[in-house]
């Protein structure tokens, strides 16, 4: 079968693969429908991603149809619609066994560590489906990108009646906006792209969404409430350290977007305001389950973030043009 391959930086190639083998006890074969377009695929694409070595199969952002399954599979039949959870962890770590898989000390995520969807079929450990036959394949690729805000806000445990502020509102901190909104907080949003800026207004209904703010400008517009949670989605180490300066007294400021610059820290500000300071990586089973109930529900439409969708021949020729400011990307999505 065709594969797509990142052979090195801005270069793909179709390449041929080995048909998967049949499923061991506890494995199903899947075919690959859907893949959203993630900024770790972008960072990969471009070099940046220090996890990725070339060459790779892309592609952690799934919906997927099971063909067949192994002999102790009980969670997923034949023809289900699933979503992925690409996190392979080992079960046995200290941090799988106290149920926080999301960060397996030896864990690997498709696409990234280890060869992922970016071809037709692909043999996966069942328990890492999530069936749900009612909802589209695109509808399921999107779950993993709302698992990352939604493991995020639960880190920053916002509270009602609060004030969260997002920095970086590109598809990772569009998934935490999601949750965040869910929780009766008062929501405001620092985003310097003004097509994005404009898609969280007309999409969400917010009006506190600012190009820059500075944190005294912030004050005065909360009332002088600074705020109870900030989540930094931007992946910028400056942008990552200013965010401490929103944060109010005994407040929290959630990294989710991440870099490999070291990121200045005010130990002075952070140590008079007694805050804290959260990482979030990836995502838990539960957020899954949960997900797949609320978009069910209609509480959750993600609809409005496909701005872009491309066949799977297209892709080498269509990626590019994905990265010009131009494009006005929000969300694309490969159909196999």
């Amino acid at each position: 079968m065709q594969a797509l391959t990142l052979t090195a930086p801005r270069q793909f190639e179709f390449t041929e693969q080995a048909e998967p083998a049949p499923p061991g006890p506890h494995e199903a074969l899947v075919r690959v429908h859907a893949i959203g377009v993630c900024g770790t695929d972008v960072s990969g694409y471009l070099g940046k991603m220090p996890f990725i070595q070339y060459p790779r199969i892309l592609g952690h952002e799934l919906g997927v149809e099971v063909l067949a399954v192994g002999a102790e599979v009980t969670n997923v039949r034949i023809g289900d619609r699933c979503s992925v959870e690409p996190y392979l962890n080992c079960g046995t770590c200290p941090t799988c066994q106290s149920g926080r898989t999301n960060c397996c000390e030896t864990l690997e995520v498709l696409g990234v560590h280890c060869n992922g969807g970016l071809r037709p079929q692909i043999l996966l450990p069942a328990p890492k489906l999530h069936p749900a036959n009612d909802l589209s394949y695109e509808q399921l690729a999107l779950v993993e990108t709302l698992g990352i805000g939604c493991h995020a806000v639960n880190r920053g445990q916002p509270q009602t009646g609060g004030q969260v502020l997002i920095i970086g509102a590109g598809p990772i901190g569009l998934s935490v906006l999601e949750f965040a909104k869910l929780t009766g907080t008062t929501l405001h949003v620092i985003e310097p792209n003004g097509r994005r800026r404009e898609f969280v207004q007309q999409t969400y209904g917010i009006e506190s969404v600012h190009a820059s703010l500075e944190p005294a400008a912030f004050a005065e517009l909360t009332g002088q409430r600074l705020a109870q949670v900030v989540f930094d989605a931007t992946g910028n180490a400056g942008c990552m350290g200013r965010a401490l300066d929103y944060a109010g007294f005994t407040g929290r400021v959630v990294f989710v977007g991440i870099t490999t610059e070291p990121v200045p820290v005010n130990d002075a500000l952070f140590h008079r305001r007694e805050l804290t300071l959260l990482a979030t990586r990836n995502a838990v089973p539960t957020d899954f389950t949960r997900i797949l109930g609320l978009i069910r529900e209609g509480k959750i439409n993600t609809s409005a973030w496909i701005t872009h969708r491309m066949k799977f021949a297209d892709v080498p020729a269509q990626f590019p043009l994905l990265l010009k400011p131009e494009s006005n990307v929000v969300k694309a999505m490969i159909e196999m």
